[in-house]
């Protein structure tokens, strides 16, 4: 338990609460400390400068973590500060994955608002080279042909024989998801965590 001295110190943050808005959201996920134990986890809010995380383990101040988080992926940072059944904890990244953190959180806080279909919340763009690499579930590696993408899924031609079920999990080009539905001659992914609009294409052709 920390004293009050030190909680005086760790508590506020408001530098952080001054550089980034938090948005209020809901997501499961893993989260590893140094001592290389993996704990379920919770994130209730969130900024892309730091995260309120409920977990079953409190941690140290101080303290590295490692998380991946629906939709978001791989978080790192260190403990900042303890709070009612977890921890504040600070995000390391560089300011672009700030600012692709920052579209995640719009994207989230703006489906909750909405409610919307998921092919309903963003636009979809045919890309300009639709050439990319595509890794089936078994490992294999297969051309595949990009029909439409947006920040949340893509469209995917492939051959029939080569048609992976619905609820795999694959990977095109730079990015994973899960196949959520087929569709004339291919099927259509969601990505496990939000594009950035500015680099749809480098995420999943690789252009």
């Amino acid at each position: 338990m920390l004293n009050a001295q030190t909680r005086a110190r760790i508590l506020p943050l408001n530098e952080e609460r001054r550089r980034h808005q938090r948005v209020r959201i809901d997501l499961l996920g893993r989260l590893m400390l140094e001592n290389r134990q993996e704990y379920p986890c919770r994130i209730v809010n969130m900024s892309p400068g730091g995260a309120a995380v409920i977990a079953m383990t409190p941690g140290q101040i101080g303290e590295r973590v490692i998380a991946y988080i629906d939709h978001l992926g791989r978080l790192e940072g260190r403990i900042a500060r303890e709070i009612e059944g977890g921890f504040g904890m600070s995000i390391g990244a560089t300011p672009r994955k700030r600012e692709k953190l920052a579209a995640q959180l719009t994207w989230l806080a703006n489906r909750q608002i909405l409610n919307l279909p998921e092919d309903r919340r963003h636009g979809r763009v045919a890309p300009r080279n639709p050439m990319a690499r595509l890794i089936l579930p078994n490992g294999v590696n297969i051309s595949c042909r990009v029909i439409d993408v947006s920040a949340s899924g893509a469209a995917i031609s492939v051959p029939p024989a080569q048609l992976p079920a619905v609820g795999a999990a694959i990977t095109v080009g730079k990015t994973s998801g899960r196949v959520v539905r087929h569709i004339e001659n291919g099927f259509a992914i969601e990505f496990t965590r939000l594009l950035h609009p500015d680099f749809l294409e480098e995420s999943v052709t690789g252009e």
